[in-house]
């Protein structure tokens, strides 16, 4: 039965990436003006040229189908309970919000009350983090990771393809190790797989040079759906209670490995605009892709370099769960190390 569903498995995959190509084709052909401000507005883009923000129609389009296979499929382990209710929910209210912004450009504060909203709906579904012992700080630290995320992933948003790999890389990371505990039969493997396969098919039409953007609309749902994913599989992860070190400390390094760039880019950005007296909540164009940029790598490279550097670090966090060494663990801090402080030193260093 376990080779028969993942067979079905591997037929989702395809079918929500061929899904993807048509949906993000017809809504290229028939849609333009998505996310698309007047002249006279303002706006801070890498791009100066102006392309539809569609992507993440599809990306919803085709959750939603992952999901109703999720709750329908004989072989999947998954109830239509409070849990499922709340991503459901969560996810939709990301989307609307990330839509809206695309279609009204909406006031920052709006979108932060909603992200709040998305962040409680999740804790009040079950869907926090539980790596202490005071509640109270694990509650507060799940919507601080909500929010943290959602903002990180439309910040990372800011050069062609890059939040999609990025995101698809980190879906991937879910997908495999859930079948390697032999759970593929589980909310994560599922709806990660329609990710997956909508983050492949938007990848046509969004590496360089990119015909189409993701939005808001896109940002904002990947942000939710992989801050949910993160929680139950990273930071919960119990799989590193078999270890020598503290659980949390474990916990924590992986959740660092596997979102690294996102969080590195943000933390990296909020440092050097306040730095520079600046708001951190106003776009330009000052992200690490920028300054790689500006050293003379090309977009293309810089997408295949930021594939490379995440493909390296969810390696490092798939084996602390499965293969933990001491040796691996200190390789895996001096790694994210590496990555974050290289990417931050890098904004520092002007070219001549």
């Amino acid at each position: 039965m376990t080779l028969n569903f993942n067979f079905i498995l591997t037929l989702l995959f395809f079918a929500c990436f061929i899904f993807s190509l048509v949906i993000n084709y017809i809504l290229l052909k028939f849609a333009q003006t998505l996310g698309i401000r007047n002249k006279d507005s303002q706006q801070v883009r890498w791009n100066p040229n102006a392309k539809p923000s569609l992507g993440g129609i599809s990306f919803y389009l085709i959750f939603l189908v992952a999901f109703i296979f999720a709750i329908l499929s004989p072989h999947s382990n998954i109830n239509y309970n409070l849990p499922m209710i709340g991503i459901l929910i969560a996810v939709t209210l990301a989307f609307l919000m990330g839509l809206a912004d695309d279609a009204f450009n909406t006031q920052p504060l709006l979108k932060f009350l909603t992200q709040l909203v998305c962040a409680l709906i999740l804790v009040f579904s079950g869907h926090s983090i539980s790596i202490f012992q005071n509640q109270f700080i694990n509650y507060f630290i799940t919507v601080i990771w909500v929010i943290g995320i959602m903002n990180s992933i439309n910040m990372l948003d800011n050069m062609d393809g890059i939040t999609s790999i990025v995101s698809m890389v980190i879906c991937i990371f879910m997908v495999a190790i859930n079948i390697t505990l032999l759970q593929t039969n589980n909310y994560t493997t599922i709806l990660s797989l329609g990710i997956i396969g909508a983050l492949c098919g938007f990848l046509v039409f969004n590496f360089h040079p990119s015909k189409m953007f993701m939005g808001d609309t896109g940002s904002q749902f990947l942000g939710l759906f992989l801050a949910v994913v993160g929680i139950d599989n990273c930071w919960n992860s119990t799989v590193t209670l078999q270890t020598n070190f503290p659980p949390q400390i474990l916990n924590i390094l992986i959740v660092t490995l596997v979102f690294i760039l996102p969080l590195t880019d943000t933390i990296t950005v909020v440092i050097n605009r306040l730095k520079a007296g600046k708001s951190p909540f106003i776009g330009g164009k000052d992200h690490t892709t920028h300054h790689l940029f500006f050293k003379g790598i090309t977009e293309k490279r810089i997408a295949i370099l930021f594939f490379t550097i995440n493909l390296i670090s969810i390696f490092l966090a798939y084996h602390l769960i499965i293969n933990y060494s001491t040796v691996l663990f200190y390789s895996s801090i001096a790694y994210a190390l590496l990555v974050s402080v290289s990417l931050y030193l890098n904004t520092l260093i002007k070219k001549r």
